[in-house]
């Protein structure tokens, strides 16, 4: 296995949990020649520590949440849906997004299945190695717990993109995995809850500073929360949020895009996120946003955004076609680079922003005084956050009620009133569908630019007529408004990706998805 770590303690530490706690290339090879053999290595207590931060270390690939190319994967989702926009089809996104995919394709669905069950087959020999091993019991049965969130958590990821794909449990066996069929989604959903609710008793809800980033009670709540919410269980999704508030743990960050800067890791708001340690691992997402433009926002997104009044661009007498970006939301202004813009000492132009004159700056140490060449960084890519299980229990709260009562406009106007947005309140007498309407748009604005928006308009359904539609430029020269891209979704086919063929071809008890 290559690795670019210089140095090498650092080095011995993570070709081990890359090649002993499981495969380095597939899930299956788990025999490490260069320096420990599996059978011999599961002996200490710091060897437990070291392989389930190997399962950790999983989400740092290129598959995932990693430097790739020209960017992880995970900068891709946000492309897939009508808030953005990726010119040059890494991964095939662009294919995903006009619904021209095939059987054939590989690209998102390939390096999802390749990464999560990478992380999974590391996670499954820590769960059946660690038993085995004299150390202090505490500590193993926490540790087992958090394998099993982040096992759930990838198989989360698939289940919603793939429907079903083969359930793994046990250590990487080639003769026993290779001919294993597809479970159903329900399946894999059960098993997800199951890792959830087990690993809930052991995991800390705060651990010390030294020990931060690991899985907690609140990340297990939260993510229960997104796997039954995204299957519309509403009661079961605000019974997952209400425990999680009841940890009195987590809270709104004041700064909204200070919870994407590095000095702000582990803020108040983070449940979980993706660590790094630079300059032994790092990601790229400075040099992403900056150089590449990756995920490059659509004037549809743009107009999404309302005023400072609370009102849409087409009701509010503040918005003036002439200054398009003044007066509004200030999370537009925290999250959105448009020309013109001051950006790195400078203005920013068309050749930073050079597919649709947007660009995101979430996930970006650069601000408008920041000098200097582009470089490698260590910001965490924050997967589950507070706001986002407010905005999800007042989404469940909504869908069971006739009419929205007060604790759904509480918990909406709760992220609203963030300090540094402080946006006014919701008005008062919305309807059960116009507050639905309120928080799909308070969720497409809070989180945009983390991949989230992906898996929601898969929930709400939404995505039927979003993804059958065109997306635009800005309107700032030497842009037009003109469209950019027109994007094509198959009801029948598209909610689901195709299996990658190459693992057909490998274990033939594999069954495609309907449609590919």
């Amino acid at each position: 296995m290559k690795t670019n770590i210089n140095a090498a303690v650092a080095r011995i530490m993570i070709i081990y949990v890359c090649c002993v706690a499981s495969a380095c290339n597939d899930m299956m090879n788990i025999d490490a020649t260069d320096f420990f053999r599996d059978d011999a290595y599961w002996q200490t207590e710091n060897q437990a520590i070291e392989a389930v931060n190997g399962c950790y270390r999983a989400l740092n690939d290129a598959d995932l949440y990693g430097n790739g190319g020209a960017g992880a994967a995970i900068n891709n989702y946000e492309c897939m849906t009508p808030n953005a926009y990726h010119k040059d089809n890494l991964y095939n996104t662009h294919d995903f997004a006009i619904g021209s995919q095939s059987a054939t394709t590989l690209g998102m669905n390939l390096i999802t299945w390749r990464g999560c069950y990478r992380g999974i087959g590391r996670c499954n020999n820590v769960i059946d190695k660690i038993t085995g091993i004299s150390m202090d019991e505490k500590l193993k049965t926490r540790l087992i717990a958090e394998a099993k969130f982040l096992r759930a958590l990838y198989y989360h990821k698939m289940n919603v993109v793939f429907n079903g794909v083969p359930l793994v449990l046990t250590p990487p066996n080639v003769e026993e995995h290779s001919r294993l069929a597809r479970a159903s989604y329900e399946e894999v959903k059960a098993q997800i809850l199951k890792d959830l609710d087990e690993a809930v008793p052991a995991l800390e809800t705060k651990y010390p500073s030294e020990q931060d980033g690991r899985a907690t009670k609140g990340a297990a709540f939260a993510l229960k929360a997104k796997v039954l919410l995204q299957d519309l269980d509403y009661s079961g999704t605000i019974g997952a949020c209400e425990s999680l508030f009841a940890l009195n743990r987590y809270e709104l960050f004041p700064d909204y895009n200070g919870i994407f800067r590095q000095a702000n890791t582990g803020n108040s708001e983070v449940i979980f996120d993706v660590r790094w340690k630079y300059p032994n691992t790092n990601c790229d997402y400075d040099i992403i946003h900056a150089q590449y433009n990756v995920q490059a926002p659509v004037q549809e997104l743009i107009d999404a955004y309302q005023m400072i009044d609370g009102k849409s661009i087409t009701e509010s007498p503040l918005y003036d076609s002439a200054n398009p970006y003044e007066n509004r939301d200030p999370r537009f202004n925290q999250t959105i680079l448009w020309i013109g813009k001051p950006w790195r000492n400078r203005i920013a132009d068309a050749s930073d922003l050079h597919q649709t004159g947007y660009g995101f700056i979430k996930y970006t140490e650069y601000t408008a005084t920041t000098t200097g060449a582009l470089s490698t960084s260590d910001i965490p890519y924050v997967v589950l956050r507070y706001a986002d299980v407010l905005l999800m229990y007042a989404e469940a709260l909504n869908e069971l009620l006739a009419a929205p009562d007060e604790k759904v406009y509480r918990t909406v106007n709760e992220v609203r009133g963030r300090e540094s947005v402080n946006m006014p309140p919701l008005p008062d007498g919305l309807t059960k569908e116009q507050m639905r309407e309120a928080i799909r748009l308070e969720r497409r604005i809070e989180m945009a630019g983390e991949d989230d928006y992906f898996y929601a308009i898969r929930r709400w359904k939404t995505i039927e007529t979003d993804m059958n539609a065109s997306v635009h430029t800005c309107s700032i020269a030497p842009y037009t408004g003109a469209v950019i891209e027109t994007r094509h979704f198959n009801p029948a086919r598209d909610y689901y990706w195709p299996i990658p063929y190459t693992e057909i071809d490998l274990n033939p008890e594999l069954e495609q998805n309907p449609g590919y």
